[in-house]
């Protein structure tokens, strides 16, 4: 079994109002990734993604360079930690802020 690693992920820039959320949310659910991802009150995207290694590494990448087609990334911060089993089934949007 691959190492599993859980990625926290904040996301600064215009990345709201440019379908942000809906575009991790699928790029997530094609590398096989489980979490969540939400807009906060800051301005700023929020998540959490879960998965092998060198997914969370690709889905990284995306966060940092991709995004959404009208977004503009202009930093990225992520805190990486080891897990054992993923806490989430799925890969979904959280509406709730």
């Amino acid at each position: 079994m691959p190492n599993l690693l859980s990625l926290e992920f904040e996301i600064f820039g215009r990345v709201q109002g440019v379908f942000f959320r809906k575009y991790t949310q699928k790029k997530a659910t094609e590398l096989g990734l489980a979490g969540w991802v939400r807009n906060t009150s800051q301005g700023t995207v929020q998540g959490v993604a879960q998965g092998p290694a060198p997914k969370i590494t690709s889905m990284k990448t995306w966060l940092q360079t991709t995004g959404s087609p009208s977004s503009q990334i202009e930093k990225a911060e992520f805190k990486e930690t080891a897990i054992s089993t993923p806490q989430f089934k799925k890969f979904s949007i959280d509406k709730t802020r």
